[in-house]
């Protein structure tokens, strides 16, 4: 239609006459786009997506390309209601018309947010892929667009991203911090600052939108942030029925994080209060919510398929902010916030993440297995200074690496004072903060 192509034509023009909006760098571990694949950038609401893409035009101006070679459309658009693909095929062809010394002989880096209204919109994509020389970017709600499908839809042609809110080191960098080189030599008054920081970020958490806020202003909009997407991204895009009893599972997941969740226990214990669910809905109400990036869960390890599925899982909020949220009055969260904080920074980093039940029963928080790196074993506790404690975290370690002889072996505290006051052979010892910190950058 007319409309469509006038819309469009505007659109661009703005894209490439408008600044691009600074805001602080994101890190991706990996790969960014892949030659021939649109990378598909995912990952729950609010964390930053939109951010990114423009970030990626960022940097490739600095790297010395054209302006004009990063057109980017927000297709969340009332006046583009009802398109389809074919409106989209004169936008490159407009495009090109401006700008024909591109075609051919340089790559342009096209950027689509909320691609997801338009119908159709993959075969626009693979298209764009296959016909013009391009990196394609695409972003959208992950009521419409979730990562399995954009690989479906995209028939082995998309590659993803998973932006996820604020890491420790991008926190201290929007904030205006100063990010230590060597975080485990640090003077006392900078050590000091630097776990005053991290403190804060157990409790703010990442989300780019929410800093600097105070607590009953963030706690509002993140109860929003919960709310959106329960309603938008699981009631509405799966036709849930059972409204109050996926708000009972998603408090009971926010206030018990990083704790253990049983599908059998939280049935009985919904049924026990005139709720009636099935436990069928419940494993599918947990997948929803993983799917929408606001649960993690973490499986038991092990070879029999069975005993993985009769265990309970470990289910973390995807950011840490969100606990003090659902926190029950009275319990102390930095535990569970530590654990939560360290479990998204390895699934940051690309690792597979399980948990460990050793033959004498004791539990170790979480084996990471990296492509590259190798296994390793994490215990979490956040103070460890007391020898009980210690000597339990640590044989839990102790126990477990005779299971996983070729694994790595570290405890992570929340400061340096809360380290054990013995070194334990074989066993890394260190505030998680530093281990956050000492990733390459």
């Amino acid at each position: 239609m007319q409309h469509f192509r006038s819309r469009l034509s505007e659109k661009l023009a703005d894209s490439l006459a408008a600044p691009i909006i600074p805001a602080t760098r994101r890190r991706v571990h990996g790969e960014v786009s892949l030659r021939g694949k649109a990378t598909a950038v995912i990952g729950m609401r609010r964390a930053g997506k939109t951010t990114f893409l423009h970030q990626v035009r960022r940097e490739r101006l600095e790297h010395g390309a054209a302006r004009e070679r990063f057109p980017y459309l927000d297709f969340e658009d009332e006046q583009l209601a009802g398109m389809t693909a074919k409106d989209l095929g004169p936008l490159v062809e407009e495009y090109y018309r401006r700008h024909p010394i591109f075609r051919g002989q340089a790559t342009v880096t096209w950027c689509f947010d909320e691609i997801q209204v338009v119908s159709g919109w993959e075969r626009f994509v693979r298209r764009l892929l296959d016909e013009e020389q391009v990196e394609v970017f695409l972003s959208g709600s992950s009521s419409a667009l979730l990562s399995r499908e954009i690989a479906t839809a995209m028939r082995g042609r998309a590659w993803e991203v998973v932006i996820h809110p604020f890491s420790f080191e991008e926190f201290l960098r929007h904030n205006g911090h100063p990010v230590p080189a060597q975080p485990e030599f640090l003077p006392a008054p900078e050590r000091s600052a630097l776990e005053g920081a991290f403190l804060d970020y157990l409790e703010v958490g990442g989300f780019p939108e929410v800093q600097g806020l105070g607590a009953a202003t963030r706690h509002r909009l993140l109860r929003d942030y919960v709310d959106v997407a329960m309603l938008r991204d699981v009631v509405e895009r799966h036709g849930v029925g059972n409204v109050a009893g996926l708000r009972w599972l998603v408090r009971h997941l926010m206030g018990n994080a990083a704790s253990m969740f049983s599908v059998e226990k939280f049935y009985a214990a919904l049924k026990s209060q005139g709720v009636g669910i099935s436990k069928d809905t419940v494993h599918q109400m947990l997948a929803h919510l993983e799917d929408c990036f606001l649960v993690r869960t973490v499986w038991l390890d092990t070879d029999s398929e069975r005993r993985r599925m009769v265990n309970p899982r470990k289910a973390f909020p995807a950011d840490p902010g969100l606990i003090p949220v659902f926190r029950r009055r009275g319990r102390a969260e930095v535990g569970h916030a530590l654990e939560t904080v360290v479990m998204v920074e390895l699934e940051r980093r690309g690792a597979d993440i399980t948990y460990v039940r050793t033959p004498q029963g004791h539990e170790v928080d979480l084996l990471a297995r990296t492509p590259g790196d190798g296994e390793e074993l994490i215990q979490v506790c956040a103070d460890s200074s007391d020898p009980g404690t210690a000597e339990r975290e640590t044989s839990a370690l102790v126990e477990a690496g005779r299971q996983y002889p070729n694994a790595a072996r570290r405890l992570l505290t929340l400061t340096r004072d809360a380290l054990p006051a013995q070194e334990t052979p074989g066993i890394v010892a260190q505030p998680a903060y530093e281990w956050l910190l000492r990733e390459p950058r």
